[in-house]
């Protein structure tokens, strides 16, 4: 089968590089390569955000734990997807296409500061490189039994095919390849759950739950103290990534902005209601089996046939790279516009050198991901810790600059310090580059949270104590 499966990824990989080669355009500003010219329409805006999140950890993680928990796995990822696009749709698209800014970053400097800028810019670069080493994680794991490949092998084969296309044409690549790979994602999702529907019907189903003690399988709010938080980490993150404001700044108008997001989160909850189908669906096909391998795989390998098992097998694929094309694009976009041309070449972004510089900073991202994947084994842990560093580093500051009038240096510096560094801590304890121990994500969540608002509070009230002192002096 190794030889079945290389051929379906051989016409795969040639497919996505062929597309993201014949719709790059030439580059001349960092707008063109990084925002595509602000010229997406809503369609663009909606395809574009359904492949970029429906990633590794909605494919094969959530399959894994549908089975296992049954309705209330929606949470772990479903939900956040679903409620991170409408709060873009209902509260920040306008905001953010109102202000006159290209990154994250340049916001955080008009609320914030030039210092406080660069501590936010790190962070940002840190969680996408995070964020893709995930789905290197992923693809590592996925590809050694079908295709007989070291771990580091798998993540070196992806990562080339996704440069290929990246450094080619930037977003508009990533938009390209995305409408194929959405698609794939919908035929894949809707084939195996009618495969599922008619091969294993709901009284085997409920048989199978009574058969195997599940408690709680139908209940959504099951395990909600654990689910809660892993949906409020996600939600958080994803609220303040760069990936949703990138979209948003790259779509022609506001109104295209919202009619993408709202269709995402339509896509969002009839694709995560179908993950969560299939895996419930599968309990009586695997019933009392413990698999060596995720849900997904098991089907690939022994249920679906050489045919079916190589479309799906891509379909896991399309998730992956959709995802991991999107992080590294917009963790270039970062290191891009907020390292290099803050420090070595302000004013430069509608120059040759600036479109030099991103295709520098798009492999330098995707080696700093690869470098993190080689550490890390298990895909949730390693976008949960991605979620950490937003969720405690920038989510209170950040959703706060799109409010305050004034800057306030020390609010947002201090916030930042402290739940970042807590964020900071988790994240090298966790690779084991720190000898103590902190609590678990997504355990950790409160209390970087606690830090992240005990900062900003005493922040805004020395900030404020100072703008009163400085006005009272100068009367």
């Amino acid at each position: 089968m190794k030889a079945e499966f290389l051929l379906f990824l051989g016409v795969y990989f040639a497919l996505i590089v062929f597309i993201g080669l014949r719709f790059s355009r030439r580059m001349k500003s960092l707008e063109d390569f990084f925002l595509a010219s602000r010229s997406l329409s809503g369609v663009f805006i909606f395809v574009s955000l359904t492949a970029s999140w429906f990633g590794a950890t909605s494919i094969l993680v959530s399959t894994d734990e549908a089975r296992r928990v049954g309705l209330s796995a929606f949470w772990l990822v479903g939900l956040p997807a679903v409620a991170t696009v409408l709060i873009f749709a209902l509260f920040l698209a306008g905001p953010i296409r109102r202000l006159d800014i290209l990154t994250l970053p340049d916001l955080v400097e008009l609320r914030y500061g030039k210092t406080v800028r660069h501590l936010s810019s790190f962070l940002i670069i840190w969680y996408m490189i995070v964020l893709a080493a995930s789905q290197m994680v992923a693809l590592g794991s996925f590809f050694g039994p079908f295709l007989g490949l070291s771990y580091f092998w798998s993540l070196a084969l992806g990562t080339a095919v996704v440069l290929i296309y990246l450094l080619s044409g930037g977003l508009f690549s990533v938009v390209a390849t995305d409408i194929v790979q959405c698609i794939l994602l919908a035929a894949g999702m809707t084939g195996l759950m009618i495969f599922l529907w008619t091969t294993s019907p709901v009284e085997t189903v409920l048989e199978a739950v009574h058969d195997t003690g599940k408690v709680g399988y139908f209940q959504f709010l099951y395990g909600f103290n654990s689910n809660f938080l892993i949906a409020l980490s996600f939600t958080m993150a994803w609220t303040i990534s760069p990936i949703g404001w990138q979209r948003i700044g790259a779509a022609r108008t506001v109104g295209q902005a919202r009619y993408g997001l709202f269709g995402a989160a339509g896509a969002f909850i009839v694709l995560y209601g179908l993950v969560v189908l299939i895996g419930i669906f599968s309990l009586p096909l695997f019933s009392g089996r413990q698999l060596s391998h995720p849900l997904i795989s098991e089907f690939i390998s022994s249920k679906l046939g050489t045919v079916w098992g190589g479309l799906l097998f891509i379909v896991v694929v399309a998730a992956i790279l959709s995802t991991m094309d999107t992080a590294i694009n917009t963790g270039a976009l970062g290191l891009t516009r907020d390292v290099y041309l803050q420090i070595f070449s302000p004013g430069a972004e509608a120059s040759s050198s600036a479109v030099r510089a991103s295709r520098i900073s798009t492999v330098l991202v995707a080696f700093l991901a690869f470098a993190v994947a080689t550490r890390f084994q298990s895909i949730l842990q390693t976008i949960g810790v991605a979620s950490e560093i937003m969720a405690e580093g920038l989510f209170i500051p950040g959703i706060a600059m799109l409010f305050l009038k004034k800057r306030r240096p020390l609010a947002g510096g201090l916030s930042l310090m402290l739940g970042g560094g807590f964020a900071l801590a988790g994240f090298l304890a966790e690779i084991k580059l720190l000898p103590f121990f902190l609590p678990p994500w997504p355990f950790s969540l409160p209390y970087g949270l606690a830090l992240g608002m005990i900062g900003f509070a005493a922040g805004l009230l020395i900030d404020q104590a100072r703008l009163s002192r400085n006005r009272h002096a100068s009367r």
